[in-house]
């Protein structure tokens, strides 16, 4: 059994109003020194096989298919054994 856990972001070309927005919050609170504020979703999940290609294979699958949309945003993962 494999634990993966998934990171999606959005492409660095996509506008993120929403890493702009904690941007702007962040230097309203006094961090002005922080920017370049992108947000993105991370996803855990767990794969019984005891194959890692097949993990491995089945992870990119559902990330294609369903986990992020491929047009605005990147992913990558990373397996655990459990």
């Amino acid at each position: 059994m494999y634990k993966a856990i998934i990171t999606v972001k959005l492409r660095p070309s996509i506008l993120d109003p929403e890493g702009k927005a904690l941007e702007h919050a962040l230097s309203s609170l006094g961090y002005a020194s922080i920017s370049g504020v992108r947000v993105g979703k991370e996803i855990e999940l767990r794969i019984d096989t005891a194959d890692k290609v097949a993990a491995e294979q089945q992870v990119d699958e559902a990330c294609n298919k369903l986990l992020a949309n491929t047009v605005m945003e990147d992913y990558s993962f990373t397996l655990h054994e459990m």
